[in-house]
């Protein structure tokens, strides 16, 4: 089970940070990472982290503004997002991916998902 937090409702420039809670063994194999979905839009890459060697991956449009960071003892994924822009908007997802035969960023390769959590961003 993947549980997120963290979202809210800031203005453009600003920062926020999301963070996913893991329930169970998260194993050497998996990846985590977070996506996100604007209405009307498929669910998009955002970043993800594996959990073995701690290698992470970016969408270029959050490339150098956003980082995501995983804590081993404690089963959580963080996204720290700064300069936040309006075009950040959207319901960001936690994902995890037991193996990802289709790559690290590739949301088919991702077998849990969180439940949102709403990212707002004012211009």
């Amino acid at each position: 089970q993947l549980v997120e937090s963290g979202g809210g409702l800031v203005q453009a420039g600003a920062s926020l940070r999301l963070s996913c809670a893991a329930s169970g063994t998260i194993y050497s194999s998996y990846v985590l990472g977070w996506f996100r979905q604007e209405p009307g839009k498929e669910r998009g890459f955002v970043a993800s982290v594996t959990w073995r060697n701690n290698k992470k991956f970016y969408t270029d449009s959050v490339e150098g503004r956003f980082t995501i960071t995983r804590d081993a003892a404690k089963n959580t994924v963080d996204l720290q997002m700064n300069s936040l822009k309006a075009e950040d908007t959207a319901v960001y997802f936690c994902a995890a991916a037991t193996t990802t035969p289709w790559g690290p960023i590739n949301r088919r390769s991702f077998d849990y998902w969180g439940q949102g959590t709403q990212v707002t961003v004012s211009s």
